[in-house]
């Protein structure tokens, strides 16, 4: 409508939005994830958290951690929630800086235990008192405990999942960090702006739920949900377990690759097919599933950051909170395809869920459509679960503070009802990725999950070794412009244009093309097309 700077010049404005900076309290809009975990109904819902136990090795000023803990329950506003049961369900309060204890930090000296074991056990111990001892509706949801120990410090932080999510630990880390440094030289403790809060965007995120921009997602899933119940397999179970399982009938398999290896998946194996490193883990993971069960299609629990840019005035960039989106997939691998074939399908079957699978949680909580498909049929429900967390320990890196070694003790419940029977997770710390399986005890031997295991490093080393080695980088559908093609087309595609060079790009015809092509096609005889122009001329010859 305004195709030139002179025209569009007036209809501009500058962006003047700042976010209020003040403390945030007051009734808060319970978001997808939390809607989800208190529909499970747990018995010990209070104790559900995330930890992390780090290590100074010089030992921590307890006034200094004091008044950095003091800034950051302040400054990240989420962390001051607490949750209680009414007869309409639960219902979140953002308690303000004064309602209440902001953080609880328990200080124990263990100095004087020498034999590691003692030490190691009594550590354990008390973390996991701490783990189990915070009440949602009462708070503080954010728990710490300060272990003097002979070789240092050692700093376990626990808070309620409800209010913290891997991408708000990174914010948390960067912070504590800062504030803990302004603290000991005695300086005014300073953050980084707030962005907005959880509280404002749990609102907003309603708003745009009940938006028609959310019409063709509400669609998609649904579709999406009876495809998958039509499709839906179990897994080969050792034992027939009709039971429901708790996380004290689990147990873990572990496996880590070296750092050589480590550093080949997360620095070059994405060159070869425009990759990210869940493509990569996940495409082995659907190659295991694929020989040990034989189907093709197996369906998996992901878990996205949930912080997708699908509010357009709002910033959560350092905002701590749940965001996470969990989201069913159908990962189709195919069958009797070479590698290269299994990575691109994998790829392309992640890039067409739509906002990376943030709409699956609003559809099935706050939707018509969503409530009315719980009330008339069953939500497609997987036994297998996929996280990877990433490289967590990044950001310590400029920082004296480490990760320690010792147990953070119990984060969950063991009476923590399970949902999945195989949750893989993968981490990468101090540059090497390790990957957990943890299985229902109940169902399967350990010798079956060792199995898997070891056949999921084999094909996770065979996916890093073909990236790693292919010398070409090929593109796939979702890497060009033009959208909806399906491998095949774009295979053609390349075929058909292999004589010219190397495909760079697919795009759309403009107007004025579909015009020649129409044309070409009606009139294939000639190469003749007709164009004219009209002008008026002012002057003279």
């Amino acid at each position: 409508r305004y195709p030139t700077v002179a025209t569009l010049a007036p209809h501009m404005h500058e962006v003047s939005r700042r976010v209020d900076q003040g403390e945030v309290s007051g009734e808060t809009t319970l978001s997808p994830i939390q809607h989800w975990f208190f529909a499970q109904e747990q018995v010990d819902a209070h104790h559900f958290n995330q930890a992390v136990m780090l290590h100074r090795e010089q030992g921590f000023d307890e006034s200094a951690l004091r008044q950095a803990l003091d800034k950051l329950t302040a400054h990240h506003d989420a962390l001051r929630m607490v949750f209680s049961k009414t007869e309409q369900g639960y219902e979140a309060w953002n308690r303000g800086v004064q309602e209440g204890e902001l953080y609880h930090l328990d200080v124990v000296d263990f100095t004087n235990l020498t034999d590691e074991a003692m030490l190691s056990a009594a550590m354990e111990a008390k973390a996991s008192e701490i783990q189990s001892s915070i009440q949602l509706h009462e708070g503080p949801l954010l728990k710490a405990g300060l272990f003097h120990c002979a070789d240092g410090d050692h700093l376990l932080m626990t808070i309620h999942h409800l209010v913290v999510d891997g991408g708000s630990w990174r914010i948390l880390f960067e912070d504590l960090a800062v504030a803990y440094e302004q603290a000991i030289h005695a300086e005014v403790l300073q953050l980084p702006d707030k962005t907005d809060s959880f509280r404002f965007w749990s609102q907003e995120l309603f708003k745009y739920a009940h938006s028609a921009a959310m019409d063709s997602e509400y669609a998609y899933w649904e579709q999406w949900n009876a495809a998958a119940l039509a499709d839906q397999v179990r897994l080969p179970e050792d034992q027939a377990e009709a039971e429901p399982f708790i996380l004290a009938d689990t147990d873990t398999v572990v496996f880590q690759l070296t750092e050589e290896e480590t550093e080949k998946l997360l620095k070059q194996a994405h060159r070869a097919y425009n990759t990210e490193v869940n493509d990569l883990l996940l495409t082995a993971l659907g190659m295991t599933l694929y020989t040990w069960t034989g189907h093709e299609r197996s369906l998996i629990h992901l878990e996205g950051h949930g912080r997708e840019n699908i509010l357009p005035d709002t910033d959560i960039s350092r905002t701590v909170g749940w965001f996470t989106s969990p989201y069913p997939i159908l990962l189709d691998i195919g069958c009797d395809r070479a590698l290269s074939e299994h990575i691109k399908q994998v790829k392309e079957c992640l890039r067409q869920i739509p906002n990376k699978g943030m709409g699956y949680g609003i559809w099935r909580y706050w939707s018509e459509s969503g409530q009315a498909v719980g009330q008339h049929q069953a939500f497609a429900e997987p036994q297998v679960s996929f996280n990877y967390l990433g490289q967590l320990d990044q950001d310590l890196q400029n920082s004296d503070i480490r990760m320690s070694p010792y147990s953070m003790g119990s984060v969950v419940s063991d009476r923590t009802k399970m949902k999945y029977a195989l949750d893989v997770s993968g981490i990468v710390t101090n540059g090497i990725l390790e990957l957990d399986i943890r299985y229902n005890g109940k169902a399967f031997r350990k010798d079956t999950v060792q199995m898997l295991a070891d056949l999921l490093k084999s094909n996770l080393l065979e996916v890093i070794e073909h990236c790693a080695t292919r010398e070409q980088a090929e593109l796939t559908p979702s890497d060009v412009l033009f959208k909806g093609l399906t491998l095949e087309q774009f295979d053609t595609i390349k075929e058909q244009t292999k004589t010219v060079g190397e495909l760079e790009n697919v795009y759309p015809l403009t107007p004025m093309q579909k015009g020649m092509l129409f044309h070409n096609l009606m009139n294939a005889e000639t190469g003749v097309y007709f164009e004219q122009a009209t002008f008026d001329l002012e002057g003279h010859f």
